[in-house]
């Protein structure tokens, strides 16, 4: 039990309707969990209200109602607290129910449209082959020292977030690396939360059916560092033109890194292959095994950082080139007749276009290169004709397929990305509605030495369709395809 007075510290009140000095049991911001001497904080969610079922978890047993609107009947014998925002109570509170752990370990947030969860992965690698205990905080898992947990979200609710971060304390853990993405920073999920620094990666086309405006995008992620403190460290990557918009106003130690212009950390690259780099930071050249100039910004960022945190430039640099790609990131397989099987989950058109691109650069020319791509449902629709025309542009031949369709026709959704496509490519494109099938054709018309590229989905290990997910493994499928072809 806590008392709710220590919950609240720090939260901006504007009116209380009872004792503050009571006893708690937990935090619930999901109606249908709420238990006896439980404080539950209503949200003003996307689907719903949670003001709707504060009735129904006073009867349920809350001690006390955290709400932007008082109710109009308030029993007795449970405290009301209206608050300026559901969302920051929330991250303030739980926060301070788990003893602010953010505090007693360094965190880093990373955030841009693409490169979040290489980098912050990566950086988690790096740390522990340095020696260090060192937590994540990732779209793909949550990691404690080397336990592994399942996550479902890029930026996961505040509770959840300071409830693994309590668990890195106690199991001591000196460094976190957290994906942060604007849903999360909209949604004050990391209010309350000490960052020791925060990078910044690249800024494109992406949730623009949350955001609306590209500029409201652009601002949510630049809150994260509107927020940091004078202690703290600010990165950015220079070369993308929204890099310096997220120093504007930071209190925080300004750093910046670069291919392009002149920066505080740069790098070039002297080589690229299919099974590695070879790059320039720091005038001392290190082979990397990932590849392409969207991962020569990835490794220079995690060098920065690196040196930021204290660490000895010469061993982060030799850390860099004995790291791993992350799972659905450019992973590929070779078959025995030479094609070539790229998963990647490159689902906005820049990251689309940055692996067509870096796949353009490594071939010869004289393989094909067959691009399987969807679109998500419920997501961002302007992206899909752009997404559609950028795969035809780039490829020699292009499947359009599902990729999460969620509660959207897959039909639908393939034709807007049809509607993007230039007339000269028309001749490129096929429609395969059901992706294991979109998958067995690509492998089918891939000649020796072809190139395959599946698109969307890279770590995901599901396919959702009205609610209802399946397993689905991009990779598997296309290497026991392929396997199944050599024999």
């Amino acid at each position: 039990m806590k008392l709710l007075k220590d919950i609240l510290y720090g939260v901006h009140l504007t009116a209380v309707s009872g004792t503050t000095s009571c006893d708690i049991a937990s935090i619930c911001f999901d109606s249908r969990q709420v238990q006896k001497n439980d404080v539950f904080v209503a949200i003003k969610g996307t689907l719903t209200d949670g003001h709707k079922y504060i009735d129904a978890v006073v009867k349920a047993g809350a001690r006390a109602v955290i709400c932007e609107e008082l109710p109009d009947t308030m029993q007795d014998e449970v405290t009301y607290v209206e608050v300026e925002n559901g969302n920051q109570a929330l991250a303030v509170m739980a926060s301070n129910y788990y003893g602010n752990p953010s505090k007693n370990l360094k965190l880093v947030g990373v955030t841009g449209t693409n490169g979040k969860t290489t980098v912050s992965s990566l950086l988690y690698q790096l740390f522990i082959k340095a020696g260090y205990k060192v937590g994540l905080l990732s779209t793909i898992k949550i990691m404690i020292d080397d336990a592994e947990y399942p996550t479902k979200h890029t930026t996961p609710d505040a509770l959840v977030i300071n409830k693994y971060l309590e668990m890195m304390n106690e199991a001591g853990v000196e460094y976190c690396f957290m994906e942060v993405s604007s849903h999360g920073i909209h949604q004050k999920r990391t209010e309350g939360l000490v960052f020791e620094g925060a990078i910044f990666t690249n800024l494109s086309h992406d949730h623009l059916d949350y955001h609306k405006t590209f500029a409201e995008y652009r601002d949510t992620k630049k809150k994260l560092f509107d927020q940091l403190s004078k202690s703290a460290f600010a990165l950015t990557n220079i070369d993308d033109k929204n890099g310096l918009v997220m120093l504007q106003n930071t209190k925080a130690r300004k750093f910046t890194y670069a291919l392009k212009n002149y920066a505080d950390y740069r790098a070039q690259i002297l080589e690229n292959q299919f099974d590695g780099q070879l790059l320039k930071i720091d005038e001392h050249e290190l082979w990397t095994k990932l590849i392409g100039h969207f991962n020569a910004y990835n490794m220079l960022a995690i060098f920065a950082t690196a040196d930021l945190l204290g660490l000895q430039k010469l061993e982060t640099l030799r850390l860099i080139s004995e790291l791993d790609n992350v799972d659905g990131r450019f992973q590929y397989f070779i078959s025995k007749n030479r094609i070539t099987a790229i998963v990647d989950y490159a689902h906005t058109p820049d990251a689309l276009k940055n692996v067509l691109e870096t796949i353009n650069t490594l071939r010869t020319g004289n393989e094909n290169v067959i691009t399987v791509v969807g679109c998500g449902g419920d997501r961002d629709r302007s992206k899909r004709p752009v997404m559609g025309n950028i795969a035809a542009d780039m490829s020699n031949k292009v499947i359009l397929t599902s990729d999460n369709p969620r509660t959207e026709s897959p039909t639908e959704i393939i034709a807007e990305m049809e509607a993007g496509v230039e007339p000269q490519h028309f001749k490129k494109i096929l429609s395969i509605e059901n992706r294991e099938q979109a998958i067995k054709t690509a492998c089918q018309l891939a000649n020796d030495n072809d190139i395959i590229l599946v698109a969307g989905k890279g770590h995901e290990t599901y396919q959702e369709t009205n609610g209802v997910r399946v397993d689905f493994d991009d990779f598997k499928i296309v290497k026991e395809v392929l396997n199944n072809l050599d024999k």
